[in-house]
């Protein structure tokens, strides 16, 4: 019956079974979504400059354009050979929009390339050796921790980490703190210099995470046993009082 009306009178009519996929429909159109049937008021009704039907991959898709002023969403149409390509565009795609929004929240940027936490290793490492007992040997394995980060980089390009690491620690240690790893087989540079660099926000709680971590598990004073199941032995099995 309601199709029959929809036809008669011309509507179109989406079905939307995703209450996410509404939501973003109601705000990128301005309207309000409605659990009951009736005239919606004024303030209730959306509008939409353009609206089709149109195939894209193979699959029908429902096209919205909008002025930019009107609608606060965007879709990016990624397209591509083969699914591992596509999962790998999409991932970078997902990982510079969050880097903007975080800049948004806190535009503050530190050296990248390893630099930062070379330099972490470096400034801790020295402290270690100023303190005495055994707390300069978890002082000495936390900065070897933070190594982590221009060593894979290193391997992942195809580098020596050894010999990147040895040499990241003497541009350090000559005062070129902002020096990373360059990932073409170059000697350290200042990635800065080429519009590379890392968001502060994200450095600090991935230190902050990782360190929480890490201090919950050595927190830990109790080791749990697995036993064998099934209770304790009858008696006279498994003893030596034959």
């Amino acid at each position: 019956m309601a199709m029959h009306f929809l036809e008669k009178y011309g509507l179109m009519v989406l079905r939307v079974p995703s209450k996410f996929e509404l939501l973003r429909f109601c705000k990128s159109t301005g309207a309000t979504a409605r659990a009951s049937f009736g005239a919606p008021s004024p303030d209730e009704l959306g509008f939409v400059k353009y609206l089709s039907v149109q195939e894209i991959g193979g699959a029908n898709c429902c096209v919205l354009r909008q002025e930019a002023s009107l609608g606060a969403i965007s879709t990016i149409v990624l397209r591509g050979s083969t699914e591992g390509f596509l999962d790998d565009v999409e991932r970078a795609l997902n990982d510079g929009v969050n880097a903007f929004k975080a800049l948004t929240r806190d535009g503050r940027c530190v050296a990248a390339g390893g630099a930062t936490e070379l330099e972490l290793a470096r400034q801790i490492g020295d402290w270690g050796k100023k303190l005495t007992g055994l707390e300069q040997y978890a002082v000495k394995a936390f900065a070897e921790s933070f190594e982590v980060v221009p060593r894979t980089l290193a391997e992942n390009s195809g580098l020596n980490a050894t010999d990147v690491l040895s040499a990241l620690y003497a541009a350090h240690a000559q005062g070129q703190i902002n020096t990373g790893v360059d990932i073409n087989g170059g000697p350290p540079k200042d990635l800065s210099q080429e519009g590379v660099v890392d968001l502060y926000a994200t450095k600090w709680w991935a230190l902050k995470l990782a360190t929480d971590a890490a201090a919950t598990v050595l927190r830990v004073d109790q080791i749990i046993m697995a036993k064998q199941a099934g209770g304790p032995k009858p008696r006279g099995m498994g003893g030596d009082d034959d």
